[in-house]
């Protein structure tokens, strides 16, 4: 260094710290504050200012913060209303604390909060006492509503684990203290709401003036609804609307788990811990085969009063493929013929296809299928005829002539497809030759008594080990599709499901365990720079909190299990029962 250098540096004087601290909104607003301001301060002026939803949470330089975060440095932020993934998120999740607080307050009790309902709500009841009356829920409505206007804060506070595990045992919370056990850090973040203090896994509002839309419903006989927002609409509740068959599906998985012994992670960590791997797959394989066998019966017996027409629908990775095999191989053992009909081969010509509102070609409308065809053909073969399939080529974008096929009086068709329970599929055919099944995995596994692992997350981790292993996709590119995916699910697949005859739960007690040595890897792989961090983080933090299953007890894991399909070895991959001795042509009696 030259000493005139040396002479201009020492002539530079320490710059005094800046006071007043910038932060950049998304739109372009830049507001300023004194060093410490809260980022819910900025969050305040900036809504009144601009209007529209009111922030929950904030990506800030690309990271998940809560707005109670005191802003030392200039940031960048994007705000998070109810209509974002996080921030709807947040506000069930600070709704359940508002709803735990009260009841305990009220009437000195806990309360359980299970699974969510497609109406926008979760199924909860009471611990220790008979489910609440109509009055007592007034009550309780009332006092948490009173508990909103006081708009009381919700503090955030790490504390020593050894702190949190006291209160855990003095409370008498065994499922906490069962998840704790395979804690690896050595301190807990609890949320303390009017002195009552609690673990949740994800972030939550500043305060409870921001928990202002909710309503509370009886849900005879054990338990009631606390209904929210759904993202699409989120400043009101909708109408309530009964899922009497999906309530049916996780009240049958809660007697699964009942059975099993494991009723929340903390359990199946135990279980596995113990040694137990084996049964708890052995027995939850059973549950399936058992329910898979129940379904082709009923379709043997209505097979013999006419019906020919088995439609499958379900969202992604719920299992729809091996499902579909394993009921073509039990209708195999009634003494039935399954005949599987490829949807795909049913789409319109590419210069008939519909659009979406960015222009991109819609092949999940149900206009992009040829559904006039569809109707006559599936008619005809169940009149006995001999039809010329279709064959839609992908490459050219155009329907051309696929083979001849004439099925039996013993066959029984078997197709799937997200359109399979929409009643506008199939207008020409009689709703007396038709059975609909609707597949997903509704799990009923949750966390402990107040967080919720919820069934889009296993669907999310499911697809991620199967598109990483089958399709050369990385985790990125599986959650960059995924909000596509989603919107699908949610405009052709949930709004008729049901319309089903039957309801298969693909769920396995066991596989979050089986998932996550595949799954984890995948996750670390988003770095700090992609846009789909924040999710990878949210589903790496959740995971952890699950014991992995070693690599021997993947393999009692059997080949035929619905979970191959998705973690690799299926012994059905390239097997379908039926299809090799399918009549063609005349020939067929």
């Amino acid at each position: 260094m030259t000493d005139k250098v040396r002479a201009e540096v020492a002539l530079v004087k320490p710059a005094e710290p800046r006071q007043e601290i910038l932060v950049t909104f998304q739109d372009g607003t830049i507001l300023g504050a004194p060093r410490g301001t809260s980022l819910e301060a900025y969050m305040q002026v900036w809504h009144a200012q601009t209007g529209g939803e009111r922030p929950l949470v904030a990506l800030v330089d690309g990271q998940l913060r809560e707005l109670t975060i005191p802003v030392e440095r200039d940031l960048t932020v994007k705000t998070l209303p109810m209509s974002s993934s996080d921030g709807a998120r947040i506000y069930r999740r600070s709704l359940a604390f508002l709803l735990t607080t009260a009841a305990d307050e009220l009437f000195g009790c806990k309360i359980v909060v299970h699974h969510a309902l497609p109406t926008g709500a979760f199924y909860c009841h009471p611990i220790g006492r008979p489910n609440f009356s109509q009055a007592e829920l007034d009550r309780l409505a009332a006092h948490m509503r009173a508990i909103v206007a006081a708009d009381d804060p919700i503090r955030r506070k790490r504390v020593p684990l050894a702190e949190a595990l006291a209160l855990f045992k003095q409370r008498g919370d065994d499922d906490k203290l069962r998840l704790m056990e395979v804690r690896d850090k050595d301190y807990l973040v609890l949320y303390t709401l009017r002195g009552n203090s609690d673990y949740f896994f994800g972030y939550m509002v500043p305060s409870t003036g921001y928990l202002d839309i909710f309503e509370l419903r009886l849900y005879p006989p054990d338990g009631f609804l606390i209904m929210y927002p759904r993202r699409e609409s989120p400043g009101v509740i909708r109408p309530y609307e009964p899922s009497d068959k999906i309530a049916g599906v996780f009240e049958r998985a809660a007697k699964w788990l009942e059975l099993l012994g494991v009723e929340d992670v903390g359990q199946l960590n135990q279980a596995l811990y113990n040694g137990r791997a084996r049964e708890l797959i052995l027995v939850a394989e059973a549950l399936h085969d058992q329910h898979i066998v129940q379904i082709a019966s009923t379709i043997a017996e209505r097979h013999a009063a006419g019906v020919r027409l088995v439609l499958i629908a379900g969202p992604s990775s719920s299992g729809k493929t091996t499902f579909s095999k394993r009921l073509a191989v039990a209708l195999l053992a009634h003494g039935l013929r399954p005949y599987p009909l490829a949807m795909d081969h049913y789409f319109v010509d590419r210069d008939q296809t519909p659009r979406d509102a960015s222009g991109a070609f819609n092949f999940e409308a149900l206009e992009a299928l040829n559904r006039p065809l569809l109707n006559e053909q599936l008619n005809a073969l169940m009149r006995g005829e001999t039809i010329q399939m279709p064959h839609f080529d992908f490459i050219q974008g155009k329907s051309v002539p696929g083979k001849e096929v004439q099925i039996s009086r013993d066959h029984v068709l078997i197709v799937e497809g997200i359109h399979g329970l929409n009643p506008a599929l199939l207008p020409d055919v009689s709703p007396d030759s038709v059975y609909r099944i609707y597949v997903s995995a509704l799990t009923q596994l949750n966390i402990d008594r107040h967080n919720r692992v919820p069934t889009t997350d296993v669907r999310i981790l499911r697809r991620m080990v199967r598109d990483a292993a089958t399709r050369g996709y990385s985790a990125q590119q599986t959650l960059e599709r995924w909000a596509s995916v989603r919107r699908g699910e949610k405009e052709y697949i949930f709004p008729y499901q049901e319309n089903a005859d039957a309801m298969f739960n693909s769920a396995l007690v066991y596989e979050l365990a089986a998932l996550r040595p595949a799954a984890e890897p995948l996750l670390l792989q988003i770095g700090p720079e992609s846009a789909h961090h924040t999710e990878a983080k949210r589903l790496l933090s959740f995971l952890r909190w699950v014991w992995p299953m070693k690599p021997d007890q993947i393999e009692y894991i059997p080949d035929s299990s619905l979970l191959r399909e998705f973690i690799g070895g299926s012994i059905l991959e390239t097997f379908m029962p039926g299809e090799s001795d399918a009549p063609t042509g005349p020939r067929a009696g």
